[in-house]
C-alpha cells in the first residue's frame, strides 16, 4: 500500500477529486493548509497598502491506495492540478505499512 500525500492549488481540488475519482479512488482527505516553496510567499496590495505574506494558502490532499493503483493517482493528480506556473505543489508517495477499518476490522488492502 501507498500513502500520497499532495499539496497543490485550492481552485484546482474539484478538477483533482473528480479525476480521482474517475481512476478509482474511493476516499480521500483534504486539508487546507498554508506554506511556501520557491517563490518564498508573494506581495500584495490591500487598501493600498502593499506588504509581503510568506505563506500561501494551499490544499492538501491525502490518499491511501494499493500498490497497484498509485503510479495512476500520481499521474492523474499530476496531470489535472499542473497549471505550469510556479507554486503547483508537490507529490509525496509514502510505503503504508497498515491500515485497519475501525467499523469492521479489515486489514490491508481491504481496509481501503
Amino acid at each position: 500500500m501507498k500513502f500520497i500525500i499532495a499539496i497543490i492549488k485550492p481552485f484546482k481540488l474539484d478538477e483533482v477529486r473528480e479525476a480521482l475519482g474517475s481512476v478509482g479512488v474511493e476516499g480521500m482527505t483534504v486539508s487546507e493548509v498554508k506554506g511556501f516553496g520557491r517563490q518564498k510567499g508573494q506581495t500584495e496590495i490591500y487598501r493600498g497598502a502593499e506588504y509581503s505574506t510568506n505563506m500561501l494558502p494551499k490544499v492538501k490532499l491525502e490518499v491511501a491506495v494499493t500498490d497497484e493503483l498509485a503510479p495512476q493517482v500520481v499521474e492523474t493528480i499530476q496531470s489535472t492540478a499542473s497549471t505550469e506556473a510556479i507554486g503547483d505543489g508537490k507529490i509525496f508517495v509514502f510505503d503504508l505499512a497498515s491500515a485497519t477499518r475501525i467499523r469492521t476490522g479489515e486489514t490491508g488492502d481491504a481496509a481501503l
